[in-house]
């Protein structure tokens, strides 16, 4: 074992002694290019997962058609949530769809994303404490807000770009590989029980 330890200062390693050589690994992440190519990757593939909540999904179909063309910033809407890394809540978020939301964003692989837009995802809007309202960041982690009623489609181009330099800024993609885990994302349970999880007594209890 000191031999292997000793092999490991001099950055080298066994090829069968593998924590050594993930340990080695994940340190040429952190300090080599390997991690802005990560990063970089992870900001410019950024598939938003199709999934409409309310009016604003008209604002979202406008700014990928051929007008906006947000396909351009290397993003592009996908139907599985198992292929995407980014919901993009379309305005009011009800208690009925607010299961559905955690769902899909539980689906979705690692590193993911969560944008918000309109009003009614900051503060309920004309909706404000509505009996059947639930506010996005009770249900999933969200990384960008995008004020308006409904937001222009350069608004949610606006929104993508910023998300970007925020991948790229923190490293948030190249972080996740070697710590794996988003630190940022703290496991989040809606208050009230709006899919009956915790009756359930499932994976969400």
């Amino acid at each position: 074992m000191a031999q292997v330890q000793e092999r490991a200062k001099e950055g080298k390693a066994y090829v069968g002694n593998l924590e050594v050589a993930a340990q080695l690994a994940k340190e040429s992440l952190i300090k080599g290019t390997i991690a802005k190519v990560v990063d970089w990757a992870t900001a410019f593939s950024l598939w938003p997962v199709h999934l409409m909540t309310s009016c604003c999904g008209c604002e979202i179909g406008a700014a990928w058609g051929p007008r906006f063309d947000n396909e351009r910033y290397g993003s592009l809407p996908w139907v599985s949530p198992r292929q995407t890394n980014l919901i993009i809540l379309e305005g009011t978020v009800t208690k009925k769809m607010a299961c559905t939301v955690r769902i899909t964003w539980e689906q979705m692989p690692f590193p993911k994303f969560v944008i918000a837009m309109g009003a009614c995802s900051l503060d309920g809007g004309i909706f404000y404490n509505s009996y059947n309202i639930v506010r996005p960041w009770q249900v999933v982690p969200v990384d960008i807000y995008i004020p308006g009623c409904p937001p222009r489609p350069e608004a949610v181009a606006r929104s993508i770009i910023e998300l970007q330099k925020i991948i790229r800024s923190r490293g948030v993609a190249s972080k996740w590989v070697v710590e794996g885990v988003r630190k940022d994302l703290k496991y989040i349970l809606p208050k009230e029980d709006l899919c009956g999880w915790r009756g359930e007594g499932g994976g969400y209890s």
